[in-house]
């Protein structure tokens, strides 16, 4: 497969420090530039990272002909407006997550052009872990699942942090209460009938600072999950089922440079064992399924509607905070 041509808007910490040194190990695409606000920042990354072009201006980067996909890693307020600005220049999008601030703001990108493909960037959906949990559980391997249980949380206090700034998209449930909804509608194969929630926000900066949900799937299938940016640093998923369970040890910040593991447990408390899948990087994964995407070579997955739909479910869960009752998505 002729490689696909990327270009990186902005520096952001996930993108440089995750994304682009994933991207940079595959065989299937090239990523050609940079861009920053700042010229010399971009020049910067773009002599660290080994990438040959550096642009001063999202806009500059955006007309460069030689691009063909870009990635948007920036603050969740600029998510839609950025990635409609670069399917307009003509440019295949993989957008950061969540993909938008509300459901409705999510709307506007039905509106890309024809043929520009859009998706978010959930890279747990394309991660060795998950598919192979994925397929333990349509296997039925743990007989029928019925509840998920998620936590998640990490401490940053830093008011300059994208993620503490509530006016343009900070808190908790965005940043990291996205993704319990996503892995369990992709582990349930099915969507909320209705949510409830219930939060603390930090008094400074008005971002909610935990969040616990519980969402009913129907069918006696619940998820419940905690999230939060200031307590101790952990995250961890358990997927109990009507023969057993499985525990995945680092679900979303699973380590690039070594095996992850899930534990596989049968009907006695405790006994079971570890499975280690093979070390891959789920962000040269995941850019490689949409780069097969760009070429014809396989579907989209998820794309537009799916990122619409988590954010629905997201924002029943912030109706539920106000009105302290079951919400629908």
């Amino acid at each position: 497969m002729k490689p696909v041509r990327w270009g990186i808007i902005s520096t952001a910490n996930i993108g440089v420090a995750k994304v682009i040194p994933g991207m940079l190990k595959s065989r299937e695409l090239a990523v050609v530039a940079i861009s920053s606000r700042r010229g010399k920042t971009a020049q910067n990354w773009a002599a660290k990272l080994g990438i040959p072009k550096a642009y001063g201006s999202y806009e500059d980067m955006l007309a460069d002909p030689e691009i063909e996909a870009v990635y948007n890693p920036l603050p969740n307020h600029l998510h839609v407006p950025l990635t409609l600005q670069a399917a307009r220049a003509g440019k295949h999008v993989l957008c950061e997550k969540p993909i938008a601030m509300t459901a409705r703001e999510a709307e506007k990108l039905r509106k890309v052009p024809k043929g520009i493909i859009v998706a978010e960037a959930f890279m747990v959906r394309h991660a060795a872990q998950w598919i192979a949990v994925h397929d333990l559980v349509r296997r039925k391997s743990i007989g029928d699942v019925r509840a998920i249980q998620v936590l998640f949380s990490y401490f940053n206090r830093d008011p300059k942090n994208v993620r503490n700034q509530a006016m343009i998209g900070g808190g908790g449930l965005l940043d990291i209460g996205c993704y319990p909804i996503t892995v369990s509608r992709y582990i349930f194969g099915a969507e909320p009938l209705r949510v409830t929630a219930t939060f603390d926000r930090d008094p400074r900066f008005g971002t909610d600072r935990l969040a616990s949900g519980l969402a009913d799937f129907g069918k006696g299938r619940q998820l419940s999950f905690a999230v939060s940016t200031q307590l101790a640093p952990y995250q961890r998923v358990n997927i109990l089922g009507s023969k057993g369970r499985i525990e995945i040890e680092i679900p979303f910040n699973a380590p690039p440079e070594k095996p992850n593991r899930f534990f596989l447990q049968g009907m006695t408390m405790n006994v079971g064992s570890w499975h280690e899948l093979p070390v891959s990087d789920q962000y040269q994964l995941q850019a490689e399924d949409f780069g097969r995407v760009v070429r014809g070579r396989q579907k989209l997955g998820w794309g537009v509607d799916d990122a619409i739909q988590n954010m629905r479910i997201i924002d029943a869960f912030f109706r539920s905070e106000k009105s302290g009752r079951w919400e629908k998505p």
